[in-house]
């Protein structure tokens, strides 16, 4: 079967910075790809420019076989696209119940019992339902950005450094509500928590100087030491 999102020798710069230079990567039907690297290596630049947000300079993506390259990043979300920024985008000051409404492109039954689920993997935000976003802790801000992006039948979903800045018992609730909604949906992960992206990818692509330099199985990145200290600079196997 071909690939839900296909991207291909992809190049973009950040001003005058050439920061993609030659980035590939494929995701099927209900897998869970983790994009690793560096810090540098051009990870969150590759989703923004998947989602509009960066100008494609070179190269091809392809939302189940149709391009999205040029494409606004409205059109690429209503073409089935969500996304979950690294700087998680929550609107401080709407409740959390509005700012799920704002992440529903429809309000229909379907909709509805999306939303739903979400609040059931995410307690806490049910608890804070009418409370001012700007009022919630850095662990219930990741658990409102994640939902948000799940209120849609979406096709693919990207999620940028999920575990950053969360105490480790909140990373662990974000790795097992990633872990749930894989089920339902094709995902592809940025991050830097290595335990994380290998408890939740099912294949993965590294990056180094804006080039993806090696990709496959996750269980085989686990056993290959030598690439773990190449590229992550991890010296053993986790």
């Amino acid at each position: 079967m071909p690939p839900v999102l296909e991207v291909k020798d992809l190049s973009a710069f950040i001003g005058p910075f050439h920061v993609l230079q030659g980035v590939s990567l494929e995701v099927h039907a209900g897998e869970t790809a983790v994009v690793l690297g560096r810090n540098g290596a051009g990870k969150t630049t590759t989703l923004r420019t998947i989602m509009g947000l960066i100008p494609v300079a070179g190269g091809r993506i392809a939302l189940e076989g149709a391009s999205l390259a040029g494409l606004p990043s409205h059109r690429i979300a209503r073409l089935g696209v969500g996304y979950v920024p690294e700087d998680r985008g929550i609107f401080d000051l709407l409740t959390v119940e509005e700012n799920l409404q704002l992440g529903m492109m429809r309000r229909d039954r379907a909709a509805i019992g999306r939303r739903d689920h979400v609040l059931d993997l995410f307690p806490d935000l049910r608890i804070a339902y009418r409370r001012l976003a700007s009022t919630l802790s850095g662990g219930q801000r990741q658990m409102l950005a994640i939902a948000r992006a799940f209120l849609n039948d979406s096709r693919v979903v990207l999620i940028d450094e999920p575990s950053k800045g969360l105490a480790p018992i909140v990373v662990d609730r974000v790795r097992d509500a990633i872990l749930e909604i894989k089920e339902h949906r094709t995902i592809v992960l940025v991050e830097q928590n290595f335990a994380l992206a290998s408890a939740v990818g099912d294949r993965y692509f590294i990056l180094n100087q804006g080039m993806t330099v090696d990709h496959g199985p996750m269980a085989g990145l686990l056993k290959d030491r030598e690439l773990l200290a190449k590229h992550l600079g991890m010296a053993a196997r986790p």
